[in-house]
């Protein structure tokens, strides 16, 4: 257990003795990395209790203005009325499982299709690290080449074959144009690096030294089309072009893993948002409405191979009757015309004054995002890929920025790595009353310095 402390720790006293019993039981206390001590929610993480709209309650009673989000899969806010009906409608009237295809899997699939630019053939998985292994997968098939370009500070699930250099020390990993693979941690073979080459992100010349020295051997590319498992470090004008270019010229596929960024930064994702098409495309926190469920899919040609069973893609739980029923409803409600055009008005809201807030206050940062996902970094220097962060974004007034903002009602990741996340279901009176709350804490950080 951590030996750190909360400074108004009276206020989280019921999540503090949760967590010891926790302890005692579940490695860690917690089921997850991300809400561990060591990624940041020391001394303890906070317990929930429930989610309501736009709000958080935690078992101490505490009300928080969530912009933690699950880590991105409530984009409708806690609790969606149309989603959870539907949940309850779909296992009421038909079950849960039935390891048999159900058509409104096929109504879910068109629903798809029609929002997305790169997908004409969709299968439906249950998590993001699914979807990726079998892009991955797909696109070795595909090719009939062994190696996968991926970017040094993202993150693509958690199995082996992409879960290197995702935050590396960079005294183990290489020189910033030719980074080396790094595992995330032991466990992972060694002899899987082979299979993988690591660059630089926002660099189209390390992209393009890569493809012309190992172009026969890559299978394709894959990245996020916005970092956002590094903070929120957005693609540098061109880049995510010159990529669509480099892998085409050098028949290499691209795969856009949008499982942040897809339904988010719009209906169809970042790849339309940002008119970049790739290949292949993963989706899954955006999609179920609160509810697991991810999707894979791309071009016809490419899935054909799933289609004659010569790529192998399965799952008990795939496409269940409670994914399928959420998903079907949180699209529903995605496609309403006006919907994405309100979601920015309130995230450019609170993203500007936050950046007006740091900026009034002398505070050095960079407020950067795109929509309603977005990370303040206090650093002097801007963020363009994981080096940049690693070296120049402080994490001491992160955490003093952090910790000011719950013992005021307001939640998001303690880690500066992490993202802060706006819904549906926040409003601007809401941005308005974190954005106030924000100036008294911006106040601290600046007497901190």
């Amino acid at each position: 257990m951590s030996t750190g402390h909360y400074r108004n720790a009276d206020r989280y006293t019921k999540s503090a003795r949760m967590f010891k019993s926790a302890c005692e039981v579940i490695p860690g206390g917690v089921n997850s990395t991300a809400r561990a001590t060591w990624s940041g929610w020391e001394p303890h993480p906070l317990f929930a209790s429930h989610g309501e709209g736009a709000y958080l309650y935690d078992v101490d009673g505490n009300r928080y203005i969530d912009y933690l989000l699950g880590l991105g899969p409530m984009i409708l806010g806690h609790r969606p009325p149309a989603v959870t009906q539907a949940v309850v409608d779909a296992i009421t009237a038909r079950g849960t499982v039935f390891a048999l295809p159900t058509e409104p899997e096929t109504a879910l699939t068109h629903k798809l299709i029609a929002a997305v630019p790169s997908l004409e053939q969709v299968r439906l998985c249950n998590t993001g690290t699914e979807a990726v292994l079998y892009a991955v997968r797909l696109a070795r098939a595909f090719t009939g080449r062994p190696k996968i370009i991926r970017f040094e500070g993202m993150y693509h699930g958690f199995s082996d074959g992409v879960y290197w250099s995702k935050h590396p020390p960079l005294s183990a990993a290489g020189t910033d144009r030719h980074p080396m693979a790094v595992p995330q941690g032991p466990g992972v073979p060694a002899a899987l690096s082979e299979g993988l080459i690591i660059l630089p992100w926002n660099d189209v010349e390390a992209l393009k030294e890569a493809l012309e020295t190992h172009g026969g051997d890559i299978a394709a590319v894959l990245t996020e089309p916005v970092m956002c498992n590094t903070g929120c470090i957005l693609p540098k004008p061109g880049y995510l072009e010159a990529m669509r270019e480099l892998t085409q010229r050098h028949g290499v596929l691209l795969i856009f893993d949008e499982v942040i960024t897809g339904f988010r930064l719009a209906l169809g994702g970042a790849q339309a948002h940002y008119g970049v098409t790739p290949d292949l495309a993963t989706f899954a926190k955006g999609v179920g409405g609160g509810f697991p469920l991810a999707v894979m899919g791309g071009r016809r040609d490419i899935m054909a191979l799933v289609a004659d069973g010569t790529v192998s893609i399965a799952g008990t739980y795939s496409a269940n009757v409670i994914a399928v029923a959420a998903a079907n409803a949180t699209m529903d409600i995605l496609a309403t015309p006006g919907m994405y055009e309100k979601l920015y008005e309130v995230s450019d809201r609170l993203r500007l004054g936050l950046e007006k807030i740091f900026t009034d206050a002398r505070i050095p940062t960079q407020v950067v995002g795109v929509g309603p996902v977005f990370q303040v970094w206090f650093s002097e220097k801007p963020i363009h890929n994981y080096r940049d962060a690693a070296r120049h974004a402080s994490h001491e007034l992160f955490r003093i920025w952090w910790e000011g903002m719950l013992d005021r009602g307001v939640l998001f990741h303690p880690g500066a790595f992490e993202n802060l996340f706006v819904s549906f279901a926040h409003t601007k009176e809401d941005v308005d009353q974190t954005l106030e709350l924000a100036r008294d804490v911006a106040k601290q950080i600046a007497q901190s310095r």
